[in-house]
């Protein structure tokens, strides 16, 4: 980039502001992408605060994020009519034209443009149309790593991009592109940049981080054990990884690690093998039960949290209540509950055999009543011992962070213990976290 083209931008452009919507992987992105701004000169400001651009990083999961998404381009319009507005991530990518009849809207990047938002500043027309660029997704190959710096304790780092499953439910290789990912050494380089910052803790991220490697020669496992020898970080945490990816060698390697945490996050989307077909998943739920036994019969103190979709096409009553007995009886921590939503260009969506919305609602609060208890049961069984805790954050007079097993936990103590780990005695379960005390 030129001297003129930063005059230029220093000149038109010194307050930015971002927001994020979705998913981990989409702030890790926004972080890196604010970083370049700030690196170039440009003043971050809150999304509700006046700015002369903002940028919306946006998700296309459900409806009802593309809705918040509109709302949001709308409320920055509202806040500095001259402001240019930026829109990037997912929604972008796939529903381009819907954005560009938005008033307002400067830019729309897809998901291989949106790194190099910078570069199109100097095309932005305030008054003028709407700049669209997107590729293929087809032709969206490049990995562009990042991570997230704005939380002190915790930094969500980006190691996978892009899908190659087809599940009939799912934008998202259609958003992202197939699986990527950069070299395990390169990874590391990255990895390295979080540990000279003041971050504790790092959550390792992706759209379908067990793909790791793909069909090269490193794996997912193979980052793991590298990372464990990572000096500057404490704790790392597996966000989200497919059963049928989830092998007995990642569960016993976390079991006997000293910086992976015993905290599993698996998406089941359906207890139906009927259903579990229909979705296009590559497992059955035996595979499943097996997966949690394993952890358990390894790691008995550690947490494990589950994804499930209510209201899939053609899931009958019978369907619902075999999904909700099954996970009813798994060893499981908590719930993730995502009610089925329509998505444009999925097999899914071509199914005639819809579950009514007010169907679907009774079957989501059924199953977030089942996640409560069993958080609460979960929580229960660690009640007057003692674990380490991770401080993040102070709100009501109360500091607050997570055990090494993601339990939340609350309780008196000094703004100066945020982002210490110190060991905590768990002393009354109250549901949704414990209360506890340092433990002398």
């Amino acid at each position: 980039m030129n001297t003129l083209t930063l005059n230029k931008m220093s000149t038109l452009t010194k307050r930015v502001a971002f927001h994020t919507l979705g998913c981990k992987l989409n702030f890790s992105e926004t972080a890196t992408i604010s970083r370049d701004f700030l690196r170039h000169g440009f003043e971050k400001v809150n999304f509700k605060d006046e700015a002369d651009i903002y940028v919306l990083n946006t998700c296309s999961v459900t409806e009802n994020a593309d809705k918040e998404a509109r709302k949001l381009i709308r409320q920055a319009k509202r806040q500095n009519p001259n402001a240019s507005v930026a829109v990037i991530g997912c929604y972008a990518q796939l529903r381009p034209e819907e954005i560009e009849s938005i008033d307002g809207v400067s830019v729309i990047l897809g998901a291989d443009e949106k790194f190099n938002l910078l570069n199109h500043l100097d095309s932005l027309d305030l008054y003028g149309e709407t700049q669209v660029f997107q590729s293929e997704i087809d032709n969206v190959l490049t990995f562009s790593p990042s991570y997230s710096s704005s939380e002190r304790t915790r930094s969500f780092l980006k190691i996978q991009d892009g899908c190659d499953y087809t599940c009939s439910f799912c934008t998202i290789p259609m958003a992202r592109g197939i699986s990527r990912n950069d070299s395990i050494k390169k990874t590391l380089n990255v990895a390295k940049e979080v540990a000279i910052t003041q971050t504790k803790e790092i959550v390792l991220t992706g759209v379908n981080i067990g793909d790791y490697g793909q069909d090269g020669d490193e794996s997912f496992y193979d980052l793991i054990q590298e990372l464990e020898t990572l000096d500057g970080i404490d704790r790392f945490r597996i966000s989200s990884i497919e059963p049928n990816l989830l092998t007995d060698e990642i569960i016993e390697f976390c079991a006997k690690s000293e910086k992976f945490m015993p905290h599993f996050h698996i998406p089941l989307q359906s207890g139906s093998d009927k259903l579990l077909a229909q979705m296009r998943r590559r497992y059955k739920r035996n595979l499943f039960e097996e997966r949690v036994e394993k952890i358990k019969s390894v790691t008995p103190d550690a947490c494990i949290g589950v994804d499930v979709i209510v209201g899939f096409p053609s899931e009958t009553d019978e369907d619902f209540l075999e999904t909700y007995q099954f996970i009813n009886k798994l060893d499981i921590s908590y719930l993730h509950v995502f009610t089925y939503s329509e998505r444009p260009n999925t097999l899914a969506k071509e199914m005639n055999e819809f579950v009514p919305k007010m169907k679907r609602a009774h079957r989501s609060k059924m199953l977030h009543i089942l996640s409560d208890k069993k958080r609460r049961y979960f929580n229960d069984q660690f009640i007057g011992e003692k674990r380490p805790v991770l401080f993040e954050t102070m709100k009501n007079g109360k500091i607050q962070g997570h055990t090494d097993n993601y339990i939340h936990v609350k309780m008196d103590g000094a703004i100066d213990a945020i982002n210490t780990i110190q060991p905590v005695s768990l002393i009354m379960n109250k549901g949704s976290y414990i209360d506890g005390h340092f433990s002398l």
